[in-house]
């Protein structure tokens, strides 16, 4: 989970059109690195699973689970208003709404990555990702992009190489991962769709060579570059075998003291402390 965080604070300062750059050299931190509402959504994902499935391993309910997701955003939602909503979650946001709006914007795959590390299959990851969408973003794309990026970092972890993620995830949801990112970067501009942004996240984790890399190629295609580093960044940390001690640190001191309580409460559950 953390290395979509750091991707989400590393993008931040280069997202949108006017602040996009197409290069690879930039400095990963800086004084306008922080974090986002893709940062503030993960974390809300990952307290909705701790808060149904009291130990890893555990499959929660999966009504139980949808409401869990609707409380945390809702909660998170109020504390983090201004990190950067899309005009539709907001209107969800502060109506306290608990349907779902048809979206297939990216935020349902920025969010997803603790999914990812939190079940055993690749059935249940797939089944938790689309709940973990399907409560605001149950648009046909919202879901598939969600789930994709989930399985993605699954099948990262378990060990399989970087082909058989990228022809599992083709085959599986249709994404076409066969342009380079010198192909895509050129033209590509800001496009907060699932289908407008995943396929190109999970093409700069396929040429990353390291953690960092990956994040640096992916910012570098401009467009909403901490979604599109966020989501490849989730990918990476389990492939890579998780996120460089230099990155994690200057993450974790922009975290405030609530979102690092949840980040450690993640830590333990991960590792069987609420046992």
């Amino acid at each position: 989970m953390l290395g979509a965080v750091a991707g989400d604070i590393i993008g931040s300062p280069y997202e949108f059109n006017r602040n996009n750059i197409k290069t690879t050299e930039f400095p990963l931190f800086s004084p306008r690195s922080r974090f986002t509402d893709d940062t503030v959504m993960t974390f809300a994902v990952a307290k909705a699973i701790m808060r149904t499935a009291p130990r890893i391993g555990d499959v929660p309910d999966k009504n139980a689970f949808a409401e869990a997701v609707i409380d945390s955003m809702h909660e998170l939602g109020h504390m983090y208003q201004y990190v950067g909503y899309g005009t539709k979650f907001v209107k969800w946001l502060f109506r306290n709404s608990r349907e779902p709006y048809g979206s297939f914007g990216n935020g349902s795959a920025m969010r997803v990555s603790p999914v990812a590390w939190a079940f055993g299959t690749l059935e249940e990851v797939e089944t938790f990702a689309g709940i973990s969408a399907e409560v605001t973003h149950n648009h046909p794309e919202g879901v598939k992009g969600a789930m994709a990026a989930a399985v993605s970092i699954f099948l990262a972890n378990a060990g399989n190489t970087k082909a058989q993620i990228r022809d599992y995830v083709s085959q599986r949801y249709g994404y076409d991962l066969t342009r380079s990112l010198d192909e895509i970067r050129p033209s590509y501009k800001f496009d907060a769709t699932c289908q407008g942004s995943v396929p190109e996240a999970i093409t700069a984790f396929l040429e990353g060579e390291s953690y960092e890399d990956t994040i640096r190629k992916a910012v570098s295609l401009g467009g909403d570059s901490d979604t599109i580093a966020c989501i490849a960044g989730g990918i990476a940390e389990a492939f890579f075998g998780g996120v460089p001690e230099g990155i994690m640190s200057e993450v974790l001191v922009r975290l405030d003291d609530n979102l690092r309580g949840i980040f450690d409460s993640w830590c333990s559950w991960m590792t069987g402390g609420n046992d």
